[in-house]
């Protein structure tokens, strides 16, 4: 049972490491970007739609990416260029991603002719878990060989993250933006290319977080609201991670265990409303927020400039 559990939490943590990473990549650059929902949203559409029409998951992974990003630039240009409030934008790109994705498919749904829209079996069968030798191991099988690409790939893309900003010149000068954008460019770094490139990329990767909710969370068939409030989550585990890409791969798989944590718990000795059990990633989220924010205090881990629109002007 507790195999099963952690291989569980997991699964379900999965989208929420990809939103903690794109969220990552946005706040590094400076940009506190709340839109990581609709993105989610958006991502989730293009990305079942992609692989409805097409029956390859690259090319669902490709669309959710693309529209993520897409969402991201809107929002990079009314932010970074034209200097709205970020706190605004991003609530405004939530609604707005949401409630596309939702329109998007009860139209193509109706336009259908049909009740429900299925994945084809091709893409269905690569959704599968991966069928590595390892994998039927006693325990160690369970744990770390039996999941599909889209887990593999997330960890993947986390140490892939932690490496650029902590091991590369453009990372570094990428978190120089998010810290002293005036300063980094004094210094001879292209403040709004860097900006740019983060925010959308980062877009991008939510986009895909978006996509493993739709394609792997509902089984392979299109539901509205199948992003169901991870994006939020994975703005309060940027926090929890400390900005750090590495650490925001056990993060969200905490989050996962408490994600699945009613099919789990043994009844026989607690007994809990399943709304109860449903509310619990949320609650954990306020509390991981403020115990955060007070062990934060004093390190202050935060890119300085985060939230703070830079106009070059002001130097």
């Amino acid at each position: 049972m507790l195999v099963n559990f952690i291989a569980a939490a997991v699964i379900a943590g999965t989208p929420l490491l990809f939103a903690t990473l794109g969220a990552i990549l946005n706040e590094k650059v400076g940009a506190l970007n709340l839109g990581v929902e609709g993105l989610m949203a958006m991502g989730a559409f293009a990305g079942f739609m992609g692989g409805y029409y097409s029956d390859n998951l690259a090319v669902a992974i490709l669309c959710a990416f693309a529209a993520g990003a897409f969402g991201a630039l809107i929002y990079a240009v009314l932010t970074i260029t034209l200097m709205a409030s970020q706190n605004v934008a991003g609530l405004t790109l939530s609604i707005f991603g949401v409630g596309l994705s939702n329109f998007c498919g009860e139209y193509l749904l109706a336009a259908s002719g049909t009740s429900v829209l299925k994945l084809p079996a091709k893409i269905n069968a690569s959704l599968q878990n991966l069928n590595i030798t390892l994998s039927s191991a006693p325990v160690i099988g369970k744990l770390l060989f039996s999941y599909n690409m889209f887990v593999y790939f997330g960890i993947a893309l986390a140490f892939i993250c932690y490496f650029y900003f902590y091991k590369t010149r453009a990372g570094l000068n990428s978190s120089a933006v998010g810290e002293n954008p005036a300063a980094a460019e004094a210094a001879g770094v292209n403040v709004m290319k860097y900006k740019y490139l983060n925010v959308v990329i980062g877009g991008g990767i939510c986009g895909i977080g978006g996509a493993y909710a739709s394609l792997v969370i509902c089984g392979g068939v299109w539901l509205a609201n199948s992003v169901n409030g991870l994006g939020w989550i994975g703005v309060a585990l940027v926090i929890f991670a400390a900005w750090n890409p590495a650490k925001a791969i056990y993060g969200s798989f905490i989050f996962g265990a408490f994600s699945v944590l009613k099919y789990y718990a043994p009844k026989q000795y607690i007994t809990l409303p399943n709304a109860l059990y449903d509310a619990l990633p949320f609650l954990l989220t306020a509390l991981a927020l403020v115990a955060s924010a007070y062990k934060n205090k004093k390190e202050n881990p935060q890119p300085e400039s985060c939230g703070v629109n830079y106009f070059r002007e002001e130097r």
